[in-house]
């Protein structure tokens, strides 16, 4: 009589051969500007992280990161893709080229991970998680204000359900974004390859509601837009005024603009709910300004990080550390996905629909 014996999948594969067991996530690069750049310093800092091949149209960028990180050339996308031993593209191009690349990653048969916004429209968006579903890959979006102290701990009270009904939710974005904003680059302000405003700046403040308190009404947005004070830079607005209902049944509204005088001013949600009323501001979702609860006030709080420094601006929370940490665990089974492709195109989708719907004033 033969013994029946069960054997795990560890076990097996440790038998087999070590090779077999991922240890390491092997990290190729496309677009090295200066969020790329960010990318790719996290990779390098995780130990179970490898970054093994960078490419960009512009030569001396590429070449810069690859001396730095004693990277290998890589002479096109298409070839960063076929490497067999890459396992995740990081896609840190231009947004409206976001697709494209993600598209042609997926099909080579590799995980991605998306800056935001995932794509400029929503078509895009699904036909990436069809190639993801195909292909049997991850798609990752960066969402990294998700992150900040003062956000987990709102959904945490949400998780709770210590707020009860939620009432009335107000966001509001309030940056600068100077002349040498546009004219030092090459495709921010055009609408092919930017998207808009709601896209490049502010697409954190649609996630983090969405995140939060769930799915918008589509049919219940109704909004303004205007360029205010950028003519002649832009190809779209840069100041709006949008309210609209979450399907939990809360109203919400959104104010923001990108002429703030001189500096960022101010990014900031405030919840009114049954039993809190809570902002959480700073100029980028980082602090919790105010908080009046029925008796669950006593917290304490990590300190939130500091922002993104661009020189003359400064964009979202720097949590890019925790976005590659959480790539990692997902693809070696030790966490799940804090923002997926579901998600990431459900924020492109409302985005989209409040473009749509919006009144264009002069």
């Amino acid at each position: 009589m033969f013994q029946r014996v069960y054997y795990t999948i560890f076990d097996v594969l440790t038998y087999l051969s070590p090779h077999y067991i991922i240890t390491m996530i092997k990290f190729g690069l496309v677009g090295c500007g200066s969020i790329g750049e960010r990318h790719a310093k996290h990779i390098t800092d995780n130990s179970e992280a490898e970054l093994v091949a960078v490419y960009d149209i512009k030569t001396e960028r590429k070449e810069a990161l690859e001396k730095k990180y004693n990277i290998l050339p890589t002479a096109s996308i298409a070839e960063m893709v076929n490497r067999k031993e890459i396992d995740v593209i990081t896609v840190c191009t231009p947004n409206g080229n976001h697709f494209s690349t993600a598209l042609l990653s997926l099909e080579a048969g590799k995980n991605v991970l998306i800056e935001k916004p995932m794509t400029i429209n929503k078509l895009d968006a699904e036909r990436l998680i069809y190639s993801g579903l195909k292909n049997n890959k991850q798609i990752f979006v960066v969402k990294q204000n998700r992150f900040n102290p003062p956000v987990q701990h709102l959904k945490q009270l949400m998780q709770r359900e210590q707020l009860g009904k939620i009432y009335f939710v107000v966001i509001d974005c309030f940056w600068n974004r100077n002349k040498e904003y546009y004219l030092n680059s090459d495709w921010k302000g055009k609408k092919n390859d930017d998207g808009g405003t709601l896209f490049t700046q502010f697409s954190h403040f649609i996630d983090i509601p969405y995140y939060l308190f769930g799915d918008i009404d589509l049919d219940s947005i109704t909004g303004v837009i205007k360029n205010a004070g950028h003519d002649g830079l832009i190809e779209f607005e840069d100041t709006g005024a949008f309210t609209f209902k979450f399907k939990g049944g809360a109203l919400g509204s959104l104010n923001y603009t990108t002429a703030s005088f001189k500096q960022n001013m101010e990014g900031s949600i405030t919840v009114f709910a049954e039993n809190a009323t809570i902002k959480i501001g700073g100029k980028y979702l980082n602090t919790l300004e105010y908080q009046k609860t029925n008796g669950f006030d006593n917290f304490d709080l990590p300190e939130s990080k500091p922002a993104n420094d661009y020189g003359f601006y400064q964009g979202s929370m720097s949590n890019h550390d925790k976005i590659i940490s959480n790539v990692v665990d997902a693809l070696l089974g030790k966490g799940q996905i804090m923002t997926n492709a579901v998600e990431g195109m459900k924020v492109v989708e409302i985005i989209e629909r409040m473009y749509n719907v919006a009144k264009v004033i002069s």
